[in-house]
Formats: C-alpha cells, structure tokens, sequence
C-alpha cells in the first residue's frame, strides 16, 4: 500500500491554523475547477471526492468506477478532486455547510463522522434510494451498521446516510522469509506470537511494525483491548448500551501489555512520531518482520514487495477484531446533482467493479466469493466472512465520540513517551465520560 488508509491522521499540531489552512486547500482546487461558483447546470456535471491512492486496491476500482460512468453519461463532465483523509475529516461540516459541496464523496463512518453529519442535517438521507436500487440487499445487516443512523446520529439506525461497498478489518501480515532466516514458527495463538516476538528480539530484530503519529498504535491499544472483551463489552463501549469501565480489565490489560511490549523492545518506542505509511514501509523494507494492521495494505503490498514472501492472517491473540463495512459513499444536502451521484454509487456496487475490489486485494460487500480468483485476496474475503459469523467485528476505537480519533493517538503517543498507565486510560475515559453526559 502506498498510503496510510482512512484512518488516519495526525492531529498534534495546533488545531486553529491547521484548520484554516487545511480548509483553504480543500477549497482551493474545486476553485480552480471552476466546480463552486461556475453554476454547474444541474444534470451535466459530478463532482465527486475520495481519498484513495489511484495504485490501492480501492483507488483502483474508484476509477474504474469513473470510467464506467463516463461511459454510461456521455453528456456529462465528471469533476474529481484527489483529497487526503485529513483534509476531509477536519473539514467536512464546514464544506458541506457550503455552496463548495461535492455531489458524491467518500467519507468515514462512525458515531463522530456520519453520524455527526447527519444530525447536523448536512447528508442525504439515502434509505428510499437504497431500497429502490436494490443497495439493501447487497450490503449485509451487519456490513450496514455503520451506514445506518438513528436522530442523535448513533449508528445502527433506521435510516441510511452512507452506502459502503467493501469492508475493512485488522490482521497480521507476516514476512515469511525472516520467520524462515531466525527459524521462527508462524504464530497459532496468543502464546506462540508472544514466543515469535520474543525469538526475534533474541536475534537482534525489532518484531512489530507500528507508528504513533497515527492510528496505527492506537489500534493495538483497542485489540489488546478487546481480547479480553465480551460482545457485551463492545456494544456498551460502541453503541452505549451499558457502563464502560476504563479502569476494568479489558483497558487495563491493553495499557499494561502495551508497556510491557515496549519495555522488552518488541515495539520500537522511537516509532511514536512516525506516520502510517512509515510503518508500512518497516515491513516492506523488510525491517520489521510483523505487522499488525488493515486489509487495505494488501493491495499496495501486492504491488511494492517483489523480493520476499510474504502471508495474511487473522491476529491470532483475538477472537475479535477491529473492522465493519468500509467507509462509505454520501450524498451531501446542498449537493447539486444527486441522481448523478446515485448513479455513481451504483456503479460501485456493479458486478464488475465489486469484482475488481477482490481482484485488486479488498473485501467486496456485494460479490460471490468464488468470483474472486487471486489467492491473497480470497483469504482475505474467507476471514471477513468468518469475522462476520462470529461477531468478531468490533468497529474502530475513536467511533464513539466526537473528536476521539486525536483522543486515542495523544494517548497512546504519551504510553510510549512513559506516560503510567493510570493517566493514560484517564486521558482516554474523559471524553467519552463528558460525551454520554451531552447525549442524555
């Protein structure tokens, strides 16, 4: 993969001129295109936003997408904006509060995201479209969760604000070759991985990709949690359905073996200012011989690794995983050509491009799986499949709360400064604690 994945961002800068300069670039190329104040004749012009790399599995079949529309709305100008992740997910009340607007942009899901949004009054509700165009029967109940919002924008709701069309978990990738070179057996279970990350450290290798100035860290931290979490755990943290103790076992477990990963060296602790990629990077240079992260390295992966071998396979310290449906397709209120933007959301969801998102190393949420030839691939759509029987998806740790993704890197960045492990579940209970109070 040869960019982090939406997840990401770092967020330790100022905030005040960051968002200032971040919103005049987002604003900027639409500009210059001509797209805000040219009055695009409604019908004749999409404008369309994503964050994909063009090389990723995702950015792939977006332009397949694009192409395919094209082809099918000869009289019509296609306006796409290559935007990054940040610059959406800072910006997009404020843009979509605009006459700047997209027709149709990828956006990330969650409670704090879409959900946020569509209190706010600022999506399309999409549920009559999605029940006409058939979308509701392609994307499975559980896959739809988190495109489906309730009035406080709490996901798992009734009505449709966003239309996802792959799905998104974390496993463990591993370069075979070094497990062959420092005679290290592949891991089986929780105890055989600690035994890997050990032997490896013997042997002078650092054995656990990470990076702190993003989600990646913040993500070991909520799966160390939840191998020690029950479903009931996961619905009270992510849906609210009960009490969630920072200080019990399951955050306690995470904080402490985090520590003690770092203390004995199998994270590196000067990897706390590094980004995703940079972590991406660690293993692809073959410096890392373990990473833990999303499917949506596979396809980069396939592409940037020619000289080892390399496998995917499902964490074996957990029965649950982060992961759900992908982030989604929405359709701004103030959005100019909706039907437009409905016809491109078909198309994503079209036989041949869900096909080409399991052919390129994604998770399709609408093709047969014996449609999906490439071998890395079919793992990855067999282990979605079995994390969704098992109810072993357990969303993404910043979803609940508004604003908890820079929560959750802060953190865990002050974890692997030597911040104890007292302040650091206080830093992290917080915000969530003074959310449930405003929801009430």
């Amino acid at each position: 993969m040869t960019h982090p994945r939406p997840h990401t961002p770092a967020r330790t800068r100022p905030r005040t001129h960051l968002l200032a300069a971040a919103c005049l670039a987002l604003l900027a190329p639409l500009t210059a295109c001509g797209s805000g104040d040219s009055g695009a004749e409604d019908g004749k012009t999409l404008r369309l936003w994503h964050y994909e790399d063009r090389n990723s599995a995702l950015g792939k079949a977006w332009t397949a997408a694009i192409d395919e529309f094209k082809k099918t709305h000869p009289g019509v100008k296609v306006v796409f904006e290559q935007k990054t992740f940040e610059q959406i997910q800072q910006n997009a009340g404020m843009i979509l509060n605009s006459d700047k607007a997209p027709d149709v942009l990828e956006y990330n899901k969650g409670n704090a995201t879409t959900g946020l949004l569509a209190k706010q009054g600022l999506l399309t509700d999409l549920t009559a479209t999605a029940e006409k165009r058939g979308w509701t029967k392609k994307i499975s109940e559980s896959a739809s969760v988190t495109a489906r919002y309730d009035a406080k924008g709490e996901m798992g709701g009734d009505k449709w604000y966003g239309i996802p069309n792959y799905g998104e978990f974390v496993l463990a990738y591993y370069n075979d070759d070094l497990f062959e070179k420092h005679k290290v057996d592949k891991p089986t279970d929780f105890a055989s991985f600690e035994a890997a990350l050990a032997k490896f450290k013997q042997a002078g290798v650092t054995p656990l990709a990470n990076a702190g100035n993003e989600y990646p860290a913040s993500h070991w931290l909520y799966l160390l949690a939840l191998s020690k979490a029950d479903d009931a755990w996961v619905d009270n943290f992510q849906l609210y359905k009960g009490k969630v103790d920072f200080h019990g076992p399951e955050w306690t477990y995470a904080v402490d073996t985090y520590k003690e990963w770092l203390d004995k060296g199998y994270f590196e602790k000067k990897d706390v200012g590094i980004k995703g990629t940079q972590m991406g990077e660690q293993f692809v240079s073959q410096k890392r011989p373990i990473m833990v992260s999303g499917n949506w390295w596979v396809g980069g992966l396939k592409n940037d690794i020619k000289d080892f071998a390399w496998s995917a396979a499902p964490y074996p310290g957990s029965e649950k995983t982060l992961g759900s449906g992908g982030n989604q397709w929405v359709i701004p209120t103030k959005a100019t050509n909706k039907k437009l933007a409905e016809d491109f959301i078909d198309i994503t969801l079209s036989p041949r491009i869900q096909k080409l998102i399991g052919e390129e190393g994604s998770v399709p949420l609408a093709a047969a799986p014996d449609e999906i030839k490439d071998p890395k691939s079919r793992q990855l759509i067999d282990a979605f499949t079995a994390y969704q029987k098992g109810n072993g998806l357990a969303f993404f740790p910043d979803w609940p709360v508004p604003g908890y993704y820079d929560t959750f890197v802060a953190a865990t960045q002050n974890l692997m400064n030597g911040a104890d492990a007292k302040s650091v579940l206080g830093e992290i209970e917080a915000p969530y604690t003074k959310h449930l109070a405003t929801r009430r």
